[in-house]
């Protein structure tokens, strides 16, 4: 592809699967993070990309930040808002700080992330945004109001920037994974896994990180020029919209 990327989240589980295969497709790609600094080094030296930290709860953090990208690796063409974070908990018992910390990073970070980008981009008549939101943002999940109604927020964002670039050569779209193999997945007990959550998958199996990552290449490249606004829904069938 021959872009500069730029991956939120981007060291770990689905960000690091996406970090890897971008750069694999022939991009320059900067992985941020938000805290693991062990982990960051660790994927830096494993694969040689390029690691940023900072917070995308915070505008002028990244804005910092990805001035510091451009001056380092160039204008960034490609956008992939992947951090989030989880608090769950069943609404009525949900305090404020679970419910702002969620929408702050998994919400509040695509304008913090875009908005540094987007005029560049438009300049350059040439974008791509790709928002990782969550099958739960399309179907809800109980104890998660909080993350559902970010990465809900996350679709809907999502079409209203297509619209307004789409003439200014920018494709704004959202990929919706189901369960994918990452840590926090693996947290769940084997049991509820195997008797409560596979059967709802008709592929029969997890998602890995990987099969993410190829569908972000895919939406960054000239070849998904005409798709923007769209949801790309990867769940092996386990919700068909």
């Amino acid at each position: 592809m021959g872009r500069v990327a730029v991956v939120t989240g981007g060291t770990r589980g689905i960000g690091a699967a996406i970090s890897k295969a971008l750069k694999e497709a022939g991009c320059t790609v900067a992985a941020s993070y938000a805290g693991n600094d062990e982990a960051a080094e660790a994927f830096k030296q494993d694969t040689g990309i390029a690691v940023y930290k900072w917070d995308v709860g915070s505008f002028d953090a990244c804005a910092a930040g990805l001035a510091q990208v451009a001056a380092e690796l160039g204008a960034v063409d490609i956008l992939v808002n992947n951090a989030g974070i989880t608090r769950d908990g069943m609404f009525h018992r949900m305090t404020p700080e679970q419910w702002n910390a969620v929408i702050n990073t998994n919400l509040n970070s695509l304008f913090n992330m875009c908005r540094p980008v987007i005029e560049g981009m438009r300049a350059r008549k040439f974008g791509r945004i790709i928002n990782i939101s969550s099958i739960n943002g399309q179907k809800g999940q109980m104890g998660q109001a909080n993350y559902s109604a970010a990465k809900a927020g996350e679709i809907g964002f999502t079409k209203a920037l297509a619209q307004e670039n789409a003439r200014a050569g920018i494709t704004v779209n959202a990929i919706c994974p189901g369960y994918i193999n990452t840590e926090m997945v693996q947290a769940v007990p084997k049991e509820v896994l195997e008797k409560s959550i596979l059967p709802l998958i008709p592929v029969g199996r997890l998602g890995e990180p990987e099969d993410i990552a190829r569908c972000v290449v895919f939406l960054a490249s000239d070849a998904a020029s005409f798709i923007t606004g769209s949801t790309l829904t990867a769940n092996g069938g386990q919700i068909m919209v």
